[in-house]
């Protein structure tokens, strides 16, 4: 109804928090008098209505958002304005955000290679740690992880046990589902870095990662190191970052050929076998891809 825009207005507010981390009223849950007056009332309006006159079209509200100057702005806040807008309420630059639980998967495979793009579906089982559901009962449950392509589909699709939600989506600040979470919180803590090391999801997508930058990425070391950049972040490292990556290389290039077993359990894990007849070789651009699926800069929005 053109005379209860609510629908639209927390729609619009909804989105508005996907891209800049905050709604312009940032209780979401609550467009009432419990929640918070917008820090801009009439762009809210104006949004509202942008929607309903579009034909309640979300592609064309998107394209909307992402082409504004507010959404192109700089995360980068000058000292002046952090003394006006400390919170960026008055949305004087863009915010930095992670990205949602569910994407920090879906990214590390894209990058890798190894995502697998099917729409619709079952769900599908990631690795997921041997006993995590033995206190569960009535009846007791067993998991085996999903053997072929399934394993390498996007979060969206994974085996959801309510109140045992997997442990990287825990890690990552996802909801346990057993009430409505409008808003999830969101937290920076080590286990996050744990996760993105030692998870066998990541370990196996660094792996196949460095496969690549071996297959892909040039002849020599600096070469790689280049390339494997630009993929994953869009931009080349500076001297500094292809310095310490250079250094990783080299210090694991000869840790791994004095010890071929490391290398070779390293390489097993996963479910796609590494094709290759040097394996201290990829077991050091792995250790190189580790490090850059754990770069901050890959899971939040700068």
């Amino acid at each position: 109804s053109r005379d209860n825009p609510m629908t639209a207005r927390t729609f619009t507010n909804n989105l508005w928090h996907m891209f800049f981390g905050t709604g312009l009223s940032n209780v979401l849950s609550d467009l009432g008098n419990q929640g918070e007056p917008p820090s801009h009332p009439k762009l809210l309006d104006w949004l509202a209505v942008e929607f309903m006159d579009s034909g309640w079209d979300m592609r064309h509200m998107v394209r909307l958002i992402v082409t504004s100057h507010a959404y192109r702005q700089s995360t980068t806040q000058p000292a002046d304005l952090r003394e006006v807008d400390p919170y960026n309420r008055l949305v004087s630059v863009q915010s930095r955000r992670r990205i949602s639980a569910e994407m920090v998967r879906d990214n590390a495979l894209k990058i890798s290679g190894l995502l697998n793009p099917k729409i619709g579906g079952p769900s599908v089982r990631p690795y997921q740690p041997a006993g995590y559901y033995a206190q569960l009962n009535f009846p007791k449950r067993t998991y085996q992880h999903s053997t072929d392509d399934d394993q390498y589909r996007r979060a969206l699709y994974s085996h959801w046990q309510r109140t045992f939600l997997h442990p990287a989506m825990m890690a990552f600040d996802a909801p346990s589902r057993e009430a409505c979470t409008a808003q999830r919180p969101v937290s920076n803590t080590p286990l996050q870095a744990l996760t993105l090391m030692n998870d066998p999801s990541f370990v196996e997508a660094a792996r196949y990662f460095g496969q690549r930058i071996m297959t892909e990425g040039g002849a020599t070391p600096d070469e790689r190191i280049q390339w494997a950049f630009r993929e994953a972040l869009s931009r080349p490292p500076n001297q500094n970052e292809a310095g310490i990556l250079r250094g990783l290389y080299e210090k694991h290039r000869e840790e791994f050929a004095a010890a071929p077993d490391e290398a070779k359990a390293l390489l097993a894990v996963g479910l796609r076998s590494a094709e290759t007849t040097e394996p201290a070789e990829l077991a050091a651009w792995t250790s190189v891809a580790r490090a850059i699926l754990n770069l901050h800069e890959l899971i939040t929005l700068l």
